[in-house]
């Protein structure tokens, strides 16, 4: 089998766990790497033996060695990027979001189209065996139609003033901090389980620390600060929201997100309340698939390829009792992307989100924005 070259811009926590993960695919070689600095660049393609250390995105694209590029940049730079990487005729993979709005991922969607190239965005949550189980068992109707949807996304690492990165600047992250990072998560994953999109929104967003203390040295997301010297900056995206939601065919629900709440690291949660059934999934405890019942004791399924569906059990790639999580996740997601590289007619057998699934995302986030500043419902349009 041919070995597919790629490459990775960035060089932070998501360019690590990237090149970390492809390490782990069959015939997939990362060959090249970029930074906005060389030195950081080539310390990185040291540590994981990488050929080519790049300071300019143009000198990657030029190779032609190159088939398919990573990009881990901050948002800020993800429209532009993503349109250079089409636009030289490489396959890319985007970290979320595609873009800062629903404009410029708009244009990026149609641009992939036009190009017919393999496309797609880090929505890695997908790819967990049990979303997957909850997705199939739903498509069959174990339990019955679904009628509520509750869940959130819950992190602690925003909660002092004293904690700062790059994402709490706007002009590098975007008009949404919280909603956009981790609410487009949620957002994406819940859809693609239901087989359903969201279409109407109604948001209270809130932002807990107006005024915080950025460092005078670069922080990096989840760094802590609190020794360092820092200058006083105002804060205009949201630190947390509630947002209430309707599908298509007429489902409610509601999620909230939080990046302030203590103890919860990464705490991606639902509920699916069905005719006969609940479905409940936290992302702290990945391997564990909690069934709810009425009128019988309620069920804990715990991720075992001999307990799964067949479509479930293509991401289980270790015996019960084995525990795979975050990184595993990532992993399915590539091996999913890199197969339909490989064989570019397959489209329909593939589940990664593409360019048009993320721009309906960030029609959503733009829709939650829009609701928190008028007060009311909005749908997406």
């Amino acid at each position: 089998m041919k070995t597919i070259k790629t490459s990775v811009i960035g060089s932070g926590f998501s360019a690590t766990s990237h090149i970390e993960a492809l390490k782990r695919i069959p015939n997939v070689q990362v060959i090249a790497v970029v930074s906005r600095s060389l030195e950081r660049a080539e310390k990185l393609a040291k540590q994981h033996a990488i050929k080519y250390a790049y300071d300019d995105v143009t000198d990657l694209l030029n190779n032609k060695e190159i088939e398919v590029v990573h990009n881990c940049t901050p948002n800020s730079l993800h429209y532009s990027l993503n349109k250079q990487i089409l636009e030289s005729g490489k396959h890319v993979l985007s970290e979320k979001p595609l873009a800062l709005d629903s404009n410029e991922s708009s244009e990026l969607a149609n641009l992939a189209k036009e190009k017919n190239l393999v496309n797609g965005v880090c929505f890695n949550y997908r790819h967990y065996p049990l979303i997957k189980e909850s997705k199939t068992k739903i498509a069959n109707n174990d339990y019955g139609k679904p009628h509520l949807v509750s869940g959130g996304y819950i992190q602690d690492w925003c909660l002092y003033p004293s904690d700062y990165s790059w994402r709490m600047d706007s002009t590098l992250n975007g008009p949404s901090r919280a909603i956009a990072d981790i609410g487009s998560h949620w957002c994406d994953t819940i859809q693609n389980i239901l087989g359903k999109r969201i279409v109407r929104v109604f948001a209270d967003l809130t932002t807990v620390h107006n005024k915080r203390q950025k460092p005078f040295n670069e922080a990096s997301t989840f760094s802590n600060n609190s020794h360092e010297q820092y200058q006083e900056v105002h804060i205009d995206t949201e630190d947390a929201g509630h947002v209430l939601i309707q599908f298509e065919d007429g489902v409610k629900g509601m999620f909230n997100v939080s990046q302030v709440s203590a103890g919860r690291k990464n705490n991606f949660h639902f509920a699916i309340s069905m005719a006969d059934g609940t479905l409940s999934w936290d992302q702290e405890k990945p391997n564990e698939l909690w069934i709810g019942k009425r009128n019988q004791a309620n069920e804990l399924l715990v991720k075992d390829p001999d307990l799964l569906t067949s479509e479930a059990r293509s991401l289980a790639h270790y015996p019960g009792g084995h525990q795979e999580g975050w990184p595993d996740g990532l992993k399915n997601l590539f091996i999913d992307f890199y197969d339909h590289v490989r064989n570019p007619k397959s489209s329909e057998q593939h589940d990664y989100s593409t360019f048009e699934d993320a721009h309906y995302i960030m029609k959503i986030v733009d829709a939650i924005l829009k609701s928190n500043e008028l007060e009311r419902w909005i749908e997406i349009e």
